[in-house]
């Protein structure tokens, strides 16, 4: 099947793409950073007048995944507008002209749509409260795909993994600092649920298949720290967790204020699908053999010089 995928030099778009061209024909789109990969890219913007539709008209595909988004949480206060413009407008657009053309459409959340407040894990019965530009956005934009586009599907995600930087996921963040022999914080008191990007885009496509609609969470099944996930990063590359220094994120310093619990139940997206999500463990034994197979190497060569 043709998959078109937004965002795709991002974290999620990247790896979906490199996980899945092999048995699927991938389309990209992307303003310019890629120019070596092995997929079919389109370059456009998709901000611009009638991209979209162009887009479509012009790839013609089976799917359609949303992984553009402005994500930088602290980017997001301090350009709103913006923010509006691609965790909103934007949406709102593929979400309608996906339903005029009859294409499948998947649109990539956050669990940050939750203020934290909750005891215990939330579920897509709960409402949302965001905190900041961000989680504002990315609900409204949420609500804007479901009104445009009640076939569809959105997903609430965290994920990490290695990106085309090398410096877009928070699992980059300790093992940068850590083979630097650098000394950083990792949060105690904020809880989240990370899962390996790659299991995020092979959850992704069997959700399509289904012909998912309406809200799910996809993330990993385990809770933990901020914490907690870079000393186990630590352990698993053999770097010394002892440079993490266990840390509030109400000392943080950040401009966007966090959210402390980010526990999501994923029961629903599970039953849905008749089989358990990918655990942790599983998620961090192949993000480090892709380190040993020099994975990291192979996406950045697909960058813009």
């Amino acid at each position: 099947m043709r998959i078109l995928l937004t965002g795709v030099s991002g974290l999620l778009g990247l790896n979906f793409a490199q996980e899945m061209m092999v048995e699927h024909e991938i389309i990209g789109v992307d303003r310019g950073k890629l120019s070596n990969a092995p997929f079919k890219v389109l370059r456009y913007n998709l901000l611009e007048t009638g991209a979209v539709n162009e887009i479509l008209d012009q790839s013609k595909p089976d799917y359609v995944v949303n992984c553009a988004a402005l994500a930088d949480l602290d980017v997001c206060e301090e350009a709103p507008d913006l923010a509006k413009l691609l965790n909103i407008d934007l949406p709102r657009q593929l979400a309608r002209a996906c339903k005029q053309h009859n294409i499948p459409f998947a649109h990539i959340s956050t669990d940050a749509v939750f203020d934290g407040s909750k005891d215990g894990a939330y579920t897509e019965d709960d409402k949302p409260n965001p905190v900041g530009v961000y989680a504002s956005t990315k609900l409204s934009g949420e609500w804007a795909v479901l009104t445009e586009n009640p076939d569809a599907f959105v997903a609430r995600v965290n994920f990490f993994g290695w990106s085309l930087s090398g410096r877009r996921s928070l699992a980059e963040f300790f093992f940068n600092n850590l083979t630097h022999n650098k000394s950083m914080s990792g949060f105690t008191d904020v809880i989240f649920c990370p899962m390996l990007v790659n299991h995020t885009a092979r959850t992704l496509v069997k959700m399509l298949k289904r012909e998912l609609t309406g809200v799910y969470h996809l993330v990993g099944p385990q809770a933990m720290s901020k914490y907690q996930f870079g000393v186990e990063i630590a352990r698993k590359f053999r770097l010394r967790e002892g440079d993490i220094t266990p840390k509030s994120v109400n000392f943080s310093g950040l401009v966007a204020k966090r959210s402390n619990n980010l526990r999501l139940s994923t029961r629903k997206l599970s039953t849905a699908l008749g089989e358990d999500l990918p655990n942790f463990s599983t998620g961090l034994d192949e993000f480090y053999t892709q380190y040993e197979q020099g994975y990291p190497q192979k996406i950045r060569s697909y960058q813009q010089a």
